[in-house]
């Protein structure tokens, strides 16, 4: 696959800069792998549209990752926290901004003084390794207190607290993500019941999203892209849940992109989902063998990207972008904020 497949016109007004009033209210788009037909609806449809099915969502938790500050000399500078490196949260991997280069040794000043950071190294790609240190809270209260929301870059506006809310899942539980799992953005208790009231279950695993899912590809040859590793964990409750679902016939609809990469690596050769944790650089793309995945939702990616090539995996490239371009003569609002897609690959 090259990287002129991802591509596609987006008009920058189409970019959702602020969430719906309601989670629910957003538009659904119904690809149908199968019939090659491309439909419309509305997301508080979702449950009427698979027979009883297993849902599966990512529980990770959005912190407040992104902490401003100053260097000894004055100079401003941005932190944006990655992931801990010790279990006392007190060693950081992150990435840092400033006018000027960040060096190791430095020490840093972040928020009002009661956070500070000492600079250990600095790694290829703009990786910091930072020791915190917290005056009159623990680390992570601190970064709580300190930081704010890391809302993605083609949000063009300070976070504001709605986001707060709106930037975060009705059940998110593990936090650890440094950008929201999107596609999960759209539902309500509401949505949730009808879920139930359809018959179709519920099981959720833990993926922390980090910053590489919106880093573009810039290789010509995707095989040639270095992908992200993210954390992930799927609970023995979780593994039996999705074996118990498949085996009494129902399919398993993944509720955004982390998911699918999540049950996709933990899968055995036959299909089969483990219960497990670790790190995953797993790169889906045309051609790939779905082993777990039935059906996807999801919201619209950006182009050059990792996640449209998964998306493209599930549902063709041809049929892929003439949903997107559908999307885009239609209204349809793109990105995190953005209207949600179904891909049904086969409904029986």
């Amino acid at each position: 696959m090259r990287l002129a497949d991802l591509d596609y016109d987006l008009p920058e007004s189409r970019i959702a800069q602020e969430p719906l009033a309601e989670r629910d209210a957003s538009k659904l788009m119904v690809v149908d792998v199968a019939a090659d037909t491309i439909g419309h609806a509305a997301f508080v449809d979702l449950a009427s549209l698979l027979p009883p099915s297993i849902f599966v969502f990512n529980d990770t938790r959005v912190f407040h990752a992104r902490l401003h500050g100053h260097k000894d000399t004055g100079g401003k500078v941005e932190l944006l926290l990655l992931r801990p490196l010790t279990e006392r949260h007190d060693r950081w991997l992150a990435l840092g901004r400033s006018s000027k280069a960040i060096r190791p040794e430095m020490r840093l000043t972040l928020g009002d003084g009661s956070l500070e950071a000492k600079v250990l190294a600095a790694n290829q790609g703009g990786e910091l390794e930072v020791l915190l240190t917290a005056k009159h809270s623990t680390i992570d209260g601190s970064i709580e207190a300190q930081g704010e929301v890391p809302l993605p870059p083609y949000i063009r506006r300070a976070p504001s607290p709605s986001d707060e809310e709106r930037y975060q899942t009705v059940y998110a539980r593990e936090p650890g993500a440094v950008a929201a799992p999107t596609a999960g953005l759209h539902f309500t208790d509401r949505v949730m019941r009808s879920l139930e009231d359809a018959g179709h279950r519920t099981a959720f695993v833990t993926l922390h999203v980090g910053p590489g899912t919106f880093r573009p590809v810039q290789v010509d040859h995707l095989d040639e892209h270095p992908m992200h590793e993210e954390s992930f964990e799927v609970s023995v409750e979780t593994a039996a849940a999705i074996h118990g679902a498949r085996a009494d016939g129902m399919k398993v609809v993944a509720v955004g992109t982390t998911v699918v990469r999540t049950l996709e690596s933990a899968a055995d050769a036959g299909g089969r989902v483990r219960a497990t944790s670790g790190q995953t650089d797993l790169f889906i793309k045309p051609p790939y063998s779905f082993r777990v995945i039935d059906h996807l939702l999801t919201n619209f990616h950006l182009p050059r990207s990792t996640l449209l090539a998964l998306v493209m995996a599930l549902a063709g490239v041809d049929l892929t972008r003439r949903a997107y371009q559908t999307a885009v003569d239609r209204d349809y609002r793109f990105y995190s904020y953005g209207d949600a897609m179904l891909i049904r690959r086969a409904v029986s």
